[in-house]
């Protein structure tokens, strides 16, 4: 039995489905999420599924979480999209579940649950989504809600579709979306707003860029900056694809100030694989889109040479 059915036989065994996804949600993150849930929900309106998680600050008009309770989890079945690792999944409850079944498009570096699909050539693990519905059609009922979200989770990811990820097959996928009743236009306009807050910040992101001779570029966003700024940590990743948009530019650090006194950082690239340094710093993620911390000033300096380093290999 394929995997696809293998996921879809768990779901039918249980009464409770807890669906998670990883913390501080990106569009794919909500999309594969809800996408499912929305799903689900119409196949099995007998069943209880929650969609579980932290804020999800301004991507409310995507998807909000359900209010859940410790006890909930008794004999339910937790299904995760989009985490690729257990520490970042959002939600410590998830571990109280009965059975966990893992959906995801990452390197499968750090494996978890009892039932995993992964597919790091995939798109989006929205794309994931589709396909587990094409496979099971008998099954399970495909809504416009979850069109909706799952065509937001693949643009997303796919930086309507300009990343490499994209393939004839994600490509499809989001046709096939598009025949169902959602405004596509009006969710692209969505996902491309950001505030004036925002905005500001993006000029100073342009002006403070700093940039090797290699094309190995960073920014350093300070708490002074975001202070001044007035802007938050979960609203910084409108400013990630800026510095991709300079021809100069190959492969780029965006450094981000926590409370806690570190650094998040988010590593892209437009060829050198850059992944291998997130998981350095105890992080990861995809050949051009990876991520980590840095616990200081120090290590944030040793990233950007390392950043330099894959540019010159």
């Amino acid at each position: 039995m394929k995997i696809e059915q293998q996921i879809v036989e768990k779901i039918k065994a249980y009464q409770k489905i807890m669906i998670h996804r990883h913390q501080n949600p990106d569009p794919d993150a909500l999309g594969s999420q809800g996408g499912l849930a929305s799903i689900l929900r119409a196949s099995f309106p007998e069943k209880d599924i929650y969609v579980v998680g932290g804020p999800v600050h301004d991507l409310d008009y995507l998807l909000t979480m359900d209010t859940v309770t410790d006890d909930m989890y008794q004999d339910a079945l937790v299904i995760t999209t989009d985490t690729a690792n257990a520490p970042r999944v959002s939600g410590e409850q998830f571990k109280l579940g009965k059975e966990i079944v893992k959906i995801d498009h990452h390197p499968n570096d750090e494996p978890y649950g009892d039932l995993a699909w992964v597919r790091p050539d995939a798109s989006s693990t929205s794309e994931l989504i589709y396909d587990l519905y094409v496979a099971n059609q008998d099954d399970l009922v495909m809504t416009n809600e979850a069109a909706r979200l799952l065509y937001a989770g693949i643009i997303g990811d796919t930086g309507r579709f300009l990343y490499p990820a994209t393939t004839s097959h994600t490509l499809w996928v989001a046709s096939k979306l598009k025949e169902y009743k959602f405004d596509a236009a009006k969710l692209s306009r969505e996902m491309d707003e950001v505030t004036e807050n925002i905005a500001r910040l993006s000029g100073y992101v342009s002006e403070n860029l700093k940039i090797d001779e290699s094309g190995a570029a960073m920014v350093l966003l300070t708490q002074e900056v975001l202070d001044q700024y007035q802007v938050v940590d979960s609203e910084t990743p409108a400013i990630i694809p800026i510095p991709g948009k300079l021809k100069a530019v190959t492969a780029w650090g965006i450094f981000v100030a926590q409370p806690e006194g570190h650094y998040r950082v988010r590593l892209r690239s437009k060829g050198p694989a850059i992944n291998g340094i997130a998981k350095r710093h105890h992080g990861g993620g995809h050949m051009l889109a990876s991520g980590c911390n840095a616990k200081n000033l120090d290590e944030v300096e040793q990233i950007y040479q390392e950043i330099i380093a894959a540019v010159n290999e």
